[in-house]
């Protein structure tokens, strides 16, 4: 019998510094009603000593706990913020838990990585070859940030969460998909840049200046782009399209969602939100607020609720998976 891949297992890990608006007003020259009544975040977690990688292997141990780890096919890390240029978050992870079957990768593709991530991986069970893997969302985005620019420092987070994803389903839990991209856009929110120092080089005193982002640029883009995207995803199944359960989108800002939701006629009842507690985690954000809602009982494993998982960010990147729980 053919089995389909399935999400079995969800987990979460945040670092414990937990930073109210009032903290950053301590700071910075802003306030709580300034963050709140734009964004709709009023504290986010930072961490102090954890990276990236120890973030996701809180994850991961959570998500194979009482499995034989050597029966992980891969890990997948959909991550921004890497400890490393090499070796991969996913490598640091599949050491500290040991799961030395498994074949590793990272994913940037920024705050839609974990979507880009989760269709990876869907992709490798269902060519039959592989049967069980990991994919987490880890950000430390507090690393990126120009804390003295206010515009940005305000909206981050830090934190991880993922799901482990097993061909175990006697029916398809997978079904529509539509991820894009567009470079010719990507400047409207860039980070980090790596600055060039070889001494072959003509001398340069040039600083990376941290997250540089186009608000209105990015805000237009999920407006028109990201509620295309939703719609003619929808369009392209029947049964989601007039029976969807709820829809995780990407956690940047709740006036987006909530302009999102009013373009697309998704009423905000079914566009869930966590926002409000860990700002933008980047490409932790949505397997984030799945865990959430397990965890609350909104969303049950197992159940067949029809889900609309969407991510946007920069690239600029953005896409959307229709899937059964």
């Amino acid at each position: 019998m053919q089995l389909y891949p399935q999400i079995t297992r969800v987990a979460k890990y945040l670092p414990s510094n937990r930073i109210t608006n009032d903290d950053l007003s301590k700071i910075m020259e802003t306030s709580n009603e300034w963050i709140a009544s734009r964004t709709g975040i009023r504290e986010r977690r930072i961490s102090i000593e954890e990276t990236t990688s120890d973030l996701a292997t809180g994850v991961a141990k959570q998500l194979v706990k009482e499995l034989d780890v050597l029966s992980l096919d891969f890990i997948i890390i959909a991550t921004m913020t890497a400890d490393y240029g090499t070796p991969s978050t996913a490598c640091l992870v599949q050491n500290n838990i040991g799961a030395k079957n498994a074949f590793c990768l990272d994913i940037n593709a920024a705050c839609s990585g974990f979507i880009f991530a989760l269709s990876t991986a869907e992709k490798f069970l269902s060519s039959g070859k592989y049967q069980r893997g990991l994919v987490v969302g880890a950000e430390t985005m507090s690393t990126m940030l120009n804390w003295e620019d206010r515009s940005t420092a305000v909206l981050f987070g830090d934190g991880a969460a993922g799901v482990l994803l097993e061909n175990s389903s006697p029916t398809q839990k997978f079904f529509e998909e539509k991820l894009q991209s567009d470079g010719t856009r990507g400047m409207a929110l860039f980070a980090k840049e790596n600055i060039n120092h070889n001494p072959f080089k003509k001398p340069t005193e040039k600083q990376s200046e941290g997250m540089k982002m186009e608000g209105k640029q990015i805000f237009d883009f999920a407006l028109r782009d990201v509620s295309k995207n939703m719609l003619e995803t929808l369009n392209q199944n029947l049964d989601f399209k007039e029976g969807l359960d709820y829809c995780l989108a990407h956690q940047a800002n709740i006036r987006i969602l909530e302009a999102i939701a009013k373009k697309t006629k998704i009423p905000m009842l079914k566009m869930l939100h966590n926002v409000q507690f860990y700002g933008n985690t980047s490409a932790a954000s949505v397997p984030l607020l799945l865990v959430d809602e397990v965890e609350k009982g909104t969303l049950t494993l197992g159940s067949n609720q029809k889900l609309m998982l969407t991510g946007y960010g920069a690239g600029l990147t953005w896409g959307s998976i229709l899937l059964k729980l």
